[in-house]
């Protein structure tokens, strides 16, 4: 196992690389992705509704996530526009977050002594939110590179816990029955 563990890792790790060359390319393929997943997870929610475990509009919003991973996985240019919502999306979040942390800030101004650092990382998410609202070709680069990153990054832990798991396969005594 420690062994197909390192062999996984060192393809993440290469593969990330190959993702982060190629940061547009790993952009436009995020939208099947996107798609894949939304439509397993609609899946399991139809599951949990038959299994009478789930609210209704639970079950409805996983209805409607098995449709839009379908359309997005047939028809082509589907997967652009979840593309498109990917940016869009996570230009929101960087608002969003970016708002947050200035309330917050904010609220611990006469708490805390460092309540400045959330204020500065506050404005640089709001920054970072507009500037991709403005520029989404921009952001639609940095998520393909972050992707890449991802994947260096879990292909790294996985060669650590295969080598890991191989240590400890050596120190562990084989009782022979």
């Amino acid at each position: 196992m420690a062994v197909l563990s390192i062999i996984l890792g060192i393809l993440m790790v290469i593969g990330g690389i190959s993702l982060m060359c190629t940061p547009l390319a790993t952009f436009l393929s995020a939208g099947y992705f996107l798609g894949i997943m939304m439509f397993i997870y609609g899946i399991a929610g139809i599951i949990r509704a038959f299994q009478k475990q789930s609210h209704i509009l639970d079950t409805v919003c996983s209805i409607l996530a098995v449709i839009v991973g379908i359309i997005a996985i047939i028809r082509p240019g589907s997967t652009l526009m979840l593309d498109g919502m990917i940016v869009y999306m996570a230009a929101f979040w960087f608002v969003l977050r970016g708002a947050l942390a200035i309330a917050l800030a904010i609220k611990l101004k006469g708490v805390s002594k460092d309540w400045f650092w959330g204020l500065i990382i506050g404005i640089l998410s709001l920054i970072a939110g507009i500037y991709s609202f403005a520029h989404p070709m921009v952001m639609a680069l940095a998520t393909g590179i972050l992707i890449g990153l991802y994947c260096v990054e879990t292909g790294l832990d996985t060669i650590i816990t295969g080598v890991t798991l191989r240590q400890i396969e050596k120190a562990t005594p084989r009782i022979k029955s």
